[in-house]
């Protein structure tokens, strides 16, 4: 699941100055979606390239919409200034609702609807079936609905849940282990903004169940094709890359991140090995070093299999001295690498991180293990030898 933030910017939140203030600052931080008025949506194509999605309680003016016009939003909203919001009373039999009309007839593909009551739980279920968004706001905000709608609503629709921070954002990610696909936020706080797409991309990430090796033998391997993978991204100390000869088993490297007598920090590095070894990438999948060129995306993992996904700035390949380091998991498989013979390359042991140059045989190292084979990168069921 790919989660979003949508930052609501209607009229409720001030006039157009304040509004824009607080969708520049979502730009700034990447929110995926921004909730407008349908006056406003040409002004926000102004503003930056974003999905705009448009409130809109007149019929008309989505009929007449000329197709490929500026002003034509990316998804029309029922709900407000109607049953949704509780602005007209919710009629007892959910059937005759403007909004849900609204929805049927084709006139609005998304809906919003602020949870006032059990009833109007039913009434965000019953606008579910046809809407691709559903927005639901809770008022007294609390889990309890947002679970009822979990549970109910399935992939019909993508589930937004209205928050005010990014500590409820977190909570709405995760709720019931399954989460909503995304948060409407309600706030023009940068710091806030930011937070809560932070918070999405924490939710997006994977998490790795990283095991240890016992290194048998670090042999020099002669010179081969070395590739540094220089990334858009700082990375952190405790950050690297997984990358091996097998795709059953891959070596935590760590990023150029330390200081050393011979080279500054390059926090955006990790030198990863031979041209033929495997790279993981974020959606699973692995990549030749080879292959890596500006532009991709390869996946950043830190000690605890936390992940991130990073892009590519350049990768260097020049001829270096190798060694071939060679490691046995506890289930008595073998795996190797090849990596550069230079202290700057260092891998994870338990004592931290140590030096390709000092690893000795008998030390634990930090590797994924993954069952199968791969083939063009994918993982597939098949019985493959790497040797």
């Amino acid at each position: 699941m790919t989660r979003s933030v949508w930052l609501k910017a209607d009229d409720a939140v001030g006039d157009w100055e304040t509004r824009k203030r607080r969708i520049t600052a979502g730009l700034e931080a990447g929110v995926d979606w921004v909730l407008v008025d349908r006056a406003d949506v040409a002004k926000v194509r102004e503003l930056g390239s974003v999905n705009v999605a448009a409130f809109s309680t007149d019929d008309a003016d989505i009929i007449e919409d000329a197709e490929g016009d500026d002003a034509e939003p990316d998804a029309y909203v029922a709900g407000k200034g109607g049953e949704g919001d509780g602005t007209v009373d919710l009629p007892s039999d959910f059937s005759g609702s403007a909004d849900l009309s609204a929805l049927r007839r084709g006139h609005a593909d998304s809906a919003y609807v602020r949870i006032l009551g059990e009833e109007y739980e039913a009434f965000a279920q019953d606008a579910a079936a046809d809407a691709d968004h559903t927005i639901v706001v809770g008022e007294d905000w609390t889990i309890i609905p947002l679970e009822n709608l979990i549970a109910r609503i399935g992939e019909e629709t993508t589930l937004v849940a209205g928050v005010d921070s990014a500590e409820e954002a977190e909570t709405a990610f995760e709720t019931l282990d399954i989460g909503a696909d995304a948060v409407l936020l309600d706030s023009g706080d940068p710091d806030e903004i930011r937070r809560t797409v932070n918070a999405r991309d924490a939710a997006d990430r994977e998490r790795l169940d990283l095991s240890w090796a016992t290194v048998t033998a670090v042999e020099e391997a002669g010179s081969a094709d070395r590739v540094c993978v220089d990334t858009g991204n700082l990375m952190d100390d405790d950050e690297g890359m997984l990358v091996g000869s097998m795709s059953r088993g891959l070596f935590f490297v760590h990023a150029e991140t330390a200081e050393s007598p011979y080279v500054a920090a390059r926090p955006f590095r990790v030198n990863a090995g031979a041209v033929h070894a495997y790279v993981r990438t974020p959606d699973g999948g692995t990549k030749y070093l080879a292959e890596v060129g500006s532009g991709d995306e390869v996946q950043v993992v830190d000690s605890e299999g936390r992940t991130r996904t990073a892009v590519v700035g350049r990768a260097k390949i020049e001829k270096r001295p190798m060694f071939r380091v060679e490691a046995e998991t506890e289930a008595g498989d073998r795996v190797e690498t090849l990596l550069q013979n230079a202290e700057t390359i260092k891998v994870a042991t338990p004592d931290g991180r140590t030096a390709v140059t000092d690893l000795e045989a008998g030390d634990e190292i930090r590797v994924y293990l993954e069952e199968g084979g791969r083939h063009f990168g994918e993982a597939i069921d098949e019985r493959i030898i790497e040797q």
